[in-house]
């Protein structure tokens, strides 16, 4: 049997609007008004900025199986798409991970190498030197110091820059305008000049890396624009993708997971004081579940009409699928709200799934078993050095996180 939106206790009037508030004092937690509903139903309508009125999926199992369903479209052109925000002038709706297959796999393949388990694991000496030159440099200036600055935001800029091919020393030009880009509630003009700047600055560089190649994923796409495989526009939008994911979810993630181990001491100090792998590699996985930085949903909409969870999707409705919530099911994850860093919570869903999850999680785990298995045993006294209601959190950007995270030790 399946069910309209108005049979579910929900006429157009009472839908919520979307983005929810997150609660005060819970900046580790999915809004409770999502989790309310999560608790209540798998599927109901939620208000988005244009009026449209998409279903926002809650229920893990369901999250999981639409992000895997050929069924469900995430190209953002489609009619019934639930934006974010207004679609920019030229925008990053030409980006792969905004397109279906075969024109997304297409285009991903291309950049797949760089990130295979095995390459990204020969990355780790040089992660482990960027991660203690960063420490080395805390341990020797002021203190207090702000992590996001110091350590959360250059360690995986430095990372992305040297895969990438692109010179650190513009990581101020790049930082500020993904900064501009990724937070839904600047002007749209603003941020589509902050785009075209970074194209700009990456279409620059792929001229550089056309006339002399090296060894970095840029000249890989250079490779590809010559062999006429991409166009040297495409592979510039391309490397904004890249350095964007590459060093802004990460930097969330370190600062962030820091802040959610200082305010659980007993699990921080089970995680600083063991040298276990494998306790690590599990911080690293519940830290990513508990968190879940992609916290807007993610974003698709239904091709045909379908049944889901016993509701009658119909072709062109919006799908948000809260993946926060969905990390935060019960059914999935016993005692969901509570930070256990010996949980097994591999099979969460903070990278998406199917064909679009996360190209860089390999490397984006890699990174953070490094921080979290370093920073807390190099400085054991670290501590927040604010109280934990003045530190501003990122609740207007597409990625959750804070904006500074003031510490000492």
């Amino acid at each position: 049997m399946t069910s309209t939106v108005e049979s579910v206790g929900e006429t157009p009037a009472h839908v919520p609007d979307f983005p929810m508030d997150r609660a005060a004092g819970c900046p580790f937690d999915p809004p409770p008004g999502a989790l309310a509903r999560g608790k209540e139903t798998p599927l109901s309508k939620v208000r988005l900025w244009d009026g449209s009125t998409p279903w926002l999926v809650t229920g893990y199992a369901e999250g999981r199986a639409l992000l895997a369903d050929p069924r469900v479209s995430a190209d953002i052109t489609r009619p019934g798409y639930p934006l974010q925000a207004p679609l920019l002038e030229g925008g990053p709706s030409a980006s792969f991970i905004l397109m279906d297959d075969p024109e997304h796999a297409r285009l991903r393949r291309m950049v797949t190498a760089p990130f295979a388990i095995k390459r990204v694991a020969a990355l780790r000496p040089a992660i482990q030197r960027i991660v203690d030159d960063l420490v080395d440099d805390m341990l020797a200036g002021p203190k207090p110091v702000d992590l996001v600055e110091a350590f959360a935001l250059p360690m995986p800029s430095l990372v992305i820059c040297q895969l990438l091919g692109v010179a650190y020393s513009d990581h101020d030009f790049f930082q500020a305008n993904s900064k501009i880009l990724i937070k839904r509630t600047n002007d749209p003009q603003e941020r589509s000049d902050a785009f075209q700047r970074l194209t700009g600055y990456l279409d620059d560089l792929m001229g550089q890396k056309l006339a002399a190649p090296a060894d970095d994923l840029l000249s890989g796409l250079g490779e590809r624009v010559k062999a006429g495989e991409l166009t040297r526009s495409e592979a510039a939008q391309m490397g904004v993708l890249l350095l964007i994911a590459g060093h802004e979810t990460t930097a969330n993630m370190i600062a962030l997971g820091t802040l959610a181990l200082l305010e659980h001491p007993g699990q921080l100090a089970l995680l600083r004081d063991s040298d276990d792998p494998k306790l690590v590699t599990s911080a690293v996985e519940e830290l990513l579940r508990y968190l879940t930085i992609v916290h807007n949903g993610r974003r698709r909409v239904a091709l045909e009409d379908m049944d889901v969870a016993g509701v009658r999707v119909r072709a062109g409705d919006g799908l948000v699928i809260a993946t926060d919530v969905g990390n935060r099911d019960p059914g999935a994850f016993p005692e969901p709200d509570r930070l256990d860093i010996e949980r097994d919570a591999r099979h969460h869903v903070a990278f998406g799934f199917g064909v679009h999850q996360c190209l860089g999680q390999p490397l984006a785990r890699l990174e953070l078993q490094v921080v979290y298995s370093t920073l807390y045993k190099r400085i054991p006294t670290l501590r927040l050095a604010t109280d934990i209601e003045r530190i501003p959190f990122k609740h207007d950007g597409g990625v959750y996180g804070a904006y500074e995270l003031p510490v000492t030790w």
